[in-house]
């Protein structure tokens, strides 16, 4: 068994898409792929129990690999986190959100 934990930099923390990635990654290997946010241990081969942890953005993740292929496993999970999962954490590719506030008076009127 082996451990490490890691930091989450995605901005909106492990929602749909990184959770994929995520498990994405998980289910290449034989080992099984666990990590605990808080007090809660979730499997990381399944979205649902990802996204169950609800893991935000600043969070650390304890990653825990257990099997045939666990050291493979873990440096390629923490690596995957790292990267982003498959999000731009740079912020240059990431477009600003409309502010809907100053139209909503329009809205009204019509």
């Amino acid at each position: 068994m082996v451990v490490r934990t890691v930091v989450v930099k995605n901005p909106a923390g492990l929602h749909l898409k990184p959770a994929a990635c995520f498990c994405k990654e998980a289910v290449k290997y034989k080992s099984l792929v666990t990590f605990t946010c808080g007090l809660t241990t979730a499997n990381a081969k399944s979205v649902l129990s990802v996204l169950g942890a609800c893991v935000r953005a600043g969070d650390e993740i304890e990653l825990v690999c257990d099997g045939p292929d666990e050291e493979e496993a873990l440096a390629a999970m923490v690596r995957a986190v790292e990267s982003g999962l498959g999000e731009d954490l740079s912020g240059s590719g990431a477009a600003e959100p409309p502010d809907h506030a100053e139209n909503a008076g329009e809205a009204l009127e019509s």
